[in-house]
């Protein structure tokens, strides 16, 4: 959520913010802002509600010769998207500036300190309460402008991503995190730096990163080599981790948006997921450095799955397989949840964290919560370097590339293709499937990606489908087994971003509630593919249809009763239960996109979204 930008260095800074700013905007967020400075003139600081274009409209020509400034993307927490709460924020003495991502928790308790002392404030975020407890601390210790964060920050609850200037201090940048993402980025000749909340915003300027750890501070000087400590002045030591990754790899191309461009990469990284963890020569399933926590995995008394939003559907899909294969009991918990319920973990657990981003801040929390209650903990994620990549026992990475797109696609379907052969690993590890079963559905996966192209076909089919229902307000969604979560997920991806309100159900509830609201104008889709409930799904379509209820049906090509019951149907191959769900989302992910379109929706930037949720 939300998203930080910051430069220090000769070049001219704004348009390096503002690119900078425009990379980010897939983050989600209702208001942006930039600060510069140079040498003893006055910060400007320019921000606006709505779009980095009115930011970049509102930018005249006094930011000509600044070089050091930070700039921000904002999604509203505290305060409504107003000029008076954009970033950056001024403190009272108008020489302290600074962005931030995360929550300040106590800001309350500050800020009625800081009004006993005089302070007045122009808007209702936290962060203002926060630049000004800074300047309060400065100003009653007499301190330069990183001791004095140091020292603020160590009264402060919550969580932060920081970049601060003052412009008593005009070649200087304090950068520092704790719970939100942030990373800096180097260069040889130690004469510029880049700050941002990932690495996409910067990566055409430099592929050297540190990756900042919780309460660390740096301090960020042209021409000095970048220094790291504590909030209490003990130096850290740091890596410097080289990116792979090109503007090419996160640029649309020739697609409208985005989120059409990842739904049709989905055969290559599908195919870049599988092939990471498969042997292509015997087809053995291979983890890395997965050998020392095998024995924990093997004799684990269950597996806790903890996720949010579209990662939570596929941890679904994972209980089911997992259980099918390797018969080890799966619960799976939203991390928002989780550690407030008082769970019972114990040291036998395995609790593992699937995320896109590594960085879901519920997420984080659950497994840290876990990891104290002595569990082993492994995440799923699709980004190197990331907290939760640090922090876990054990990390399987989805090669899915970079995911623009708020509403996950590519990298839904590369999390369950890395559970799936997980699940395949454990089940042999545990004795409870052959060789010959385990060798058949390897190789059945290895034509996941060919099978998915194929769907393909049937896009336009799908868009045509989709204009009948731009003016529909209400979808169900119905799937049994593990086809189940991918009702949750179709539901899903069509309220996400064409604002629908769609609810996804286990088939067999319709008639304990769903069914009452069936009618003319509530389409049910129903997945059908499933080889083992397919005549119960096929009942199930039939009452809806005694009801008036319009369907769209998923089936496989070869389908023979639900096409004469459907209105309409998409079609896709026939694969084995186990990877029904890789295949059956697809058709979905297009329905919605097009429908979406078909509104006029902004489908990469629906409203109230962000992409990594890294705030409670």
């Amino acid at each position: 959520m939300c998203g930080i930008v910051g430069y220090i260095g000769k070049k001219k800074a704004s348009d390096i913010l503002i690119d900078g700013l425009k990379k980010l905007e897939y983050r989600g967020y209702d208001s942006a802002g930039i600060a510069v400075l140079d040498n003893d003139q006055d910060i400007l600081v320019y921000k606006q509600p709505g779009k980095v274009v009115n930011l970049e409209e509102s930018v005249d020509e006094k930011v000509e010769g600044k070089t050091i400034g930070i700039a921000h993307t904002r999604w509203a927490t505290h305060g409504e998207p107003t000029v008076e709460n954009a970033h950056p924020h001024k403190s009272n003495n108008q020489e302290i500036v600074l962005v931030h991502n995360g929550i300040i928790e106590n800001y309350k308790f500050l800020k009625d300190e800081l009004i006993d002392h005089g302070f007045t404030f122009l808007g209702q975020t936290d962060t203002e309460v926060l630049v000004n407890y800074i300047q309060y601390i400065q100003d009653k210790h007499q301190l330069n402008i990183d001791d004095a964060v140091k020292k603020a920050l160590q009264n402060v609850n919550g969580a932060y991503a920081l970049a601060i200037i003052d412009k008593k201090e005009p070649n200087k940048m304090v950068v520092t995190r704790k719970g939100s993402p942030l990373a800096i980025g180097l260069t040889e000749t130690n004469d510029e730096f880049y700050v941002a909340s990932d690495a996409i915003p910067i990566i055409e300027h430099t592929q050297s990163l540190v990756y900042l750890n919780d309460n660390e501070v740096v301090v960020l000087e042209r021409g000095q080599k970048m220094k790291i400590t504590d909030l209490y002045g003990v130096e850290k030591s740091y890596k410097v981790k080289t990116l792979d990754l090109n503007l090419d790899k996160v640029s649309k191309g020739d697609y409208e948006h985005y989120m059409l461009k990842e739904i049709f990469e989905q055969p290559s990284t599908i195919k870049n997921t599988l092939f990471s963890h498969l042997n292509l020569e015997n087809s053995n399933i291979h983890f890395e450095n997965l050998d020392e926590l095998k024995e924990k995995l093997v004799k684990a008394s269950r597996i806790i799955i903890v996720s949010c939003g579209t990662s939570w559907h596929a941890g679904i899909v994972g209980e089911y397989i997992i259980e099918e294969l390797a018969r080890i009991p799966v619960e799976v918990e939203y991390a928002s949840e989780f550690r407030y319920r008082n769970p019972i973990i114990t040291k036998d657990d395995i609790v593992m964290a699937i995320s896109q981003s590594g960085e879901t801040a519920d997420t984080l929390a659950a497994l840290r919560y876990s990891k104290a209650q002595g569990a082993t903990t492994f995440s799923i994620c699709n980004v190197f370097n990331s907290s939760m990549a640090r922090e876990c026992d054990f990390t399987a990475y989805t090669y899915a590339g970079a995911e623009i797109g708020v509403a996950s696609t590519k990298a839904f379907t590369a999390q369950v293709a890395v559970v799936s052969l997980l699940a395949i690993q454990l089940g042999l590890e545990r004795n409870e499937i052959t060789q010959e079963r385990a060798n058949s559905l390897v190789e059945e996966i290895k034509t996941l990606p060919s099978v998915v192209n194929h769907i393909f076909n049937t896009d336009e089919h799908i868009k045509s489908v989709a204009k009948n229902y731009t003016q529909t307000t209400s979808f169900l969604f119905l799937g049994r087994g593990i086809n189940f979560p991918i009702a949750l997920e179709g539901a899903l991806k069509l309220k996400e971003i064409s604002y629908i309100h769609a609810e996804g159900y286990p088939a067999a509830e319709m008639k304990h509630g769903p069914i009452a609201m069936i009618e003319e104008s509530l389409p049910t889709v129903i997945i059908a593919t499933n080889n083992e409930y397919y005549d119960k799904l096929v009942s199930n379509a039939q009452e809806v249809k005694a009801r008036k209820g319009p369907i769209i049906a998923v089936v496989n090509e070869d389908d023979s009763e639900m096409i004469h019951t459907a209105d309409f149907v998409f079609k896709v191959p026939r694969v084995s239960d186990m990877l029904q769900p890789i295949v059956a989302v697809i058709p979905l992910q297009l329905f919605s996109y097009h429908v979406a379109v078909l509104k006029g929706c902004n489908v990469d930037q629906p409203r109230n979204l962000a992409k990594s949720v890294t705030v409670e």
